[in-house]
C-alpha cells in the first residue's frame, strides 16, 4: 500500500521530487541562458529510481 513507506523512504522520495523541477526563470534570465536545463530532471515513465533504503 500507498501509506506504509518508512520515514528514511518517505524523506528520499520527496527529495528527488523536489530535485525533479524545472530550472526558475530568474536563474535562466541572470545566466544569460547558458543555465537552461536541470540535468537531474527525470520523467517518471522512461527512468527509475534506484532508492537503497527500504
Amino acid at each position: 500500500m500507498a501509506r506504509n513507506k518508512s520515514k528514511e523512504k518517505k524523506a528520499a522520495l520527496a527529495h528527488i521530487n523536489v530535485r525533479n523541477r524545472r530550472v526558475p526563470i530568474f536563474a535562466i534570465a541572470k545566466t544569460k541562458r547558458k543555465v537552461r536545463r536541470n540535468p537531474l530532471q527525470r520523467n517518471w515513465r522512461r527512468h527509475n529510481l534506484d532508492l537503497k533504503v527500504e
